[in-house]
């Protein structure tokens, strides 16, 4: 294929991704990873992913898309914005992560994934990939920040300048050449370190640095025992957390969501703490059962509640 082949059908892919929602997309070639090796090898040799186990998985496979998908030659890395239009009340006493609001992600983006790679084949001819988002063994944030849709932030989430943290990062790892595009050359964090300060569990060590086992979406969600006894004070948070995101400056500039089945689930923004307290199984998997919050299963969101409840108790007697 010539330059201006590819350069045409490039240009109308990111177009099309773009009509279907994405905020962004960009294209890596598909490569072995060589700068996130060491700092993957050494995150896992201090145990900063504490039980997440899983993350021990793959080495290979998440430094090298090509032993993901046979004959990759390309990962598009695309982001979906999830910014809730409406937010829980900032005097709840149940915090969940803004992520969580709607419904699962996985459903939301898969679809949209799937549709643009059907658009491919009929567009192109047939290409062979596969749709992942969060899913899979994949550096996502590397892959997004090599492509130029952002940058890693000190709180290692990825940021977009002029579009803030608030969105998922997907992929389609595919056997087609693009126009490949060039990560960002500047690191716009500067000297902030509003993230690394708010941190209420200290677990951002340094810039993009992240102890796994501290950051408090890992205590609520991955975390199946009981909290350690000598973890900080954490809030209200009951399933993940954003005060690393809320105090980028960055995220002043963050636009709510277009997404419908992003709009919040009404009881996460009118429940009181009776309501959650009162929680049955029955009345969880009915709410809550196209939701990420599925995630932490019945007793894993009940133990969360009942920290809070147990502390609003002591701190009244």
């Amino acid at each position: 294929m010539n330059n201006t082949f590819i350069h045409n059908y490039t240009t109308k892919f990111k177009q099309k991704a773009l009509e279907l929602g994405f905020l962004s997309v960009g294209i890596s070639k598909a490569d072995f990873l060589e700068d996130e090796a060491p700092h993957l090898e050494n995150w896992l040799k201090n145990n900063y992913n504490g039980k997440m186990g899983y993350m021990e998985n793959h080495f290979d496979k998440r430094l090298d898309p090509r032993l993901l998908v046979e004959g990759a030659k390309s990962v598009v890395s695309l982001l979906y914005n999830y910014s809730p239009k409406q937010e829980q009340p900032s005097n709840s006493k149940i915090k969940i992560s803004r992520y969580a609001y709607g419904e699962d992600y996985h459903y939301v983006i898969k679809d949209k994934l799937f549709e643009l790679l059907t658009w491919l084949n009929e567009e192109i001819g047939e290409v062979n990939g596969r749709a992942f988002t969060d899913s899979a063994p994949v550096l996502e944030r590397a892959w997004a920040a090599k492509s130029g849709i952002g940058w890693v932030g000190k709180n290692a989430n990825l940021l977009t300048k002029g579009k803030g943290s608030y969105h998922f990062i997907s992929e389609l790892i595919i056997d087609l050449e693009f126009e490949y595009d060039n990560a960002i050359a500047t690191n716009h964090c500067g000297s902030c370190t509003a993230c690394i300060d708010a941190c209420p569990t200290d677990a951002i060590l340094a810039p993009a640095l992240i102890d796994g086992s501290r950051c408090i979406s890992y205590l609520t969600i991955e975390l199946k025992d009981e909290f350690p006894a000598n973890t900080p004070e954490w809030g209200n948070w009951v399933f993940g957390c954003d005060v690393c995101q809320e105090v980028c400056p960055w995220n002043r500039f963050a636009i709510p969501t277009n997404e419908p089945r992003f709009n919040p689930t009404p009881e996460i923004l009118t429940n009181e703490l009776t309501d959650w307290i009162e929680l049955t199984e029955e009345t969880f998997k009915k709410v809550f059962k196209k939701s990420p919050i599925m995630r932490t299963k019945y007793n894993g969101l009940k133990r969360n509640i009942n920290r809070i409840y147990n502390k609003i108790k002591t701190e009244n007697e």
